[in-house]
């Protein structure tokens, strides 16, 4: 049984800029983290509570940011956005 998804407004409004076709591969990550949430890395330090799940796009590296609430039973989407600044701009 997979877990309910949620997203936050960082992730919607990431999301909205997104092409299409990225959009695409980005809606299947989401449903490969939502059938076996343990399928990303943890994180450290700042962001430990943060799980990343990395895919590859057009060629280019993405990575999609979410917590687990295994409680409820519960996905929460953080942030999505290709390599370059996504820690960084996380922290902020």
């Amino acid at each position: 049984m997979s877990y309910a998804v949620r997203q936050t407004r960082r992730f919607a409004r990431q999301y909205k800029k997104l092409h299409d076709n990225v959009a695409a591969d980005v809606d299947e990550a989401v449903a490969v983290v939502a059938a076996d949430p343990v399928a990303g890395e943890r994180k450290k330090g700042d962001l430990v509570d943060l799980l990343v799940y990395k895919f590859r796009c057009q060629g280019q590296l993405f990575l999609l940011g979410y917590t687990v609430d295994d409680g409820l039973r519960l996905v929460y989407l953080e942030a999505i956005g290709p390599h370059e600044n996504f820690y960084r701009d996380l922290k902020r």
